[in-house]
């Protein structure tokens, strides 16, 4: 099972993160616009605040503002087949859920689709992402049913289908499987951002990032993360939008990874640094780089900076930069 919540003793269960990757986005939305009736428009618009006031309420680990958002006779069907009835019993099992599991938090994995029923029902189907401290991400699929009741749509019924295991990481990888999903720092001078995901079998991590300068173009690049069976360790490649490339050696040491990276610019220079990533838990780490020398000079080091796991409803991720290089970008027209 990959999932980790439970209503007392037996089966396990995801329960209540459904309902927030409830965002509605239309498929072929430019197409279809025109046929929508102005009350299907009007009954999306609502859908879609329901959902944001329940990824809130979720989020933030309000049991009794996630339970109102279920119609009184709510029922949520567990992969394993468990059935909780009723606002109340909803409520209930959202409160042990909180207790039991301190921190956890929702996003959506994709956009899912919504279809209206009938004036008074709206079907929604999608996949969700659970993130807990100091444990690895688990995803679902469901099927949700919203019913309007007195003027207000109400989630009247879920049916929950865990994500069956693709094939384990190579044991080398396992452990920076922790490093998959969106990341960010909170620097607001200096944007970045940084998507992690496995490629097909698990075999490498692919890191793809982008980083933000003041009067510069956007750097863009890909870091792919893999085991080399000949060398005997984790090596990494990476290649950015300027043309420089580079290389790197990790090396764990308790729970940081350091990184002895080279590469070169864009202009044929070489350059050098050890990035040192520590993991503080599931969700945060922190990326600091020293060393670091251009040709025979040498750059100052790049102080400890706070990266933590940004949710779908946070779409600006930020992440560090691997090496500073120098300003051999194009000015932004």
């Amino acid at each position: 099972m990959r999932h980790s919540f439970t209503i007392g003793p037996g089966p396990q269960m995801l329960f209540g993160a459904v309902l927030a990757a409830l965002l509605v986005v239309p498929s072929n939305f430019g197409t279809q616009a025109a046929e929508k009736t102005t009350n299907d428009l009007a009954s999306e618009k609502a859908i879609r605040a329901t959902v944001e006031s329940y990824l809130a309420a979720y989020n933030r680990a309000d049991a009794k503002a996630v339970a109102a958002h279920w119609s009184d006779s709510g029922e949520w069907l567990s992969p394993s087949g468990q059935r909780v009835r009723g606002k109340q019993a909803i409520e209930a099992a959202l409160r042990n859920l909180f207790a039991e599991n301190k921190g956890v938090r929702i996003e959506l994995v994709q956009p899912p689709s919504i279809r209206l029923i009938s004036p008074e029902a709206a079907l929604e189907e999608g996949t969700i992402r659970v993130i807990r401290p100091s444990a690895p991400p688990s995803e679902s699929t469901y099927l949700a049913i919203h019913v309007k009741k007195d003027g207000q749509w109400k989630l009247d019924s879920v049916r929950e289908t865990e994500i069956p295991d693709g094939p384990p990481a190579s044991p080398q990888l396992q452990d920076l499987a922790w490093l998959v999903g969106d990341w960010g720092g909170e620097d607001p001078g200096a944007p970045m951002s940084a998507r992690v995901t496995w490629t097909k079998n698990k075999t490498f991590l692919n890191y793809s990032f982008k980083v933000s300068a003041p009067g510069l173009d956007d750097l863009e690049g890909t870091q792919v993360i893999g085991w080399d069976p000949a060398a005997g360790t984790i090596r990494s490649w990476m290649f950015d939008s300027d043309g420089g490339f580079g290389e790197g050696i990790w090396t764990k040491k308790g729970n940081a990874w350091i990184v002895k990276f080279s590469q070169v610019l864009p202009d044929g220079r070489k350059a050098s640094a050890t990035n040192i990533y520590t993991m503080i838990d599931a969700n945060t780490f922190t990326w600091k780089s020293i060393g670091r020398k251009v040709g025979d000079d040498f750059l100052p080091n790049v102080e400890e900076v706070k990266i933590v796991r940004k949710t779908v409803a946070h779409s600006s991720i930020e992440t560090p930069k691997v090496v500073e290089k120098p300003p051999v970008r194009k000015p932004k027209k």
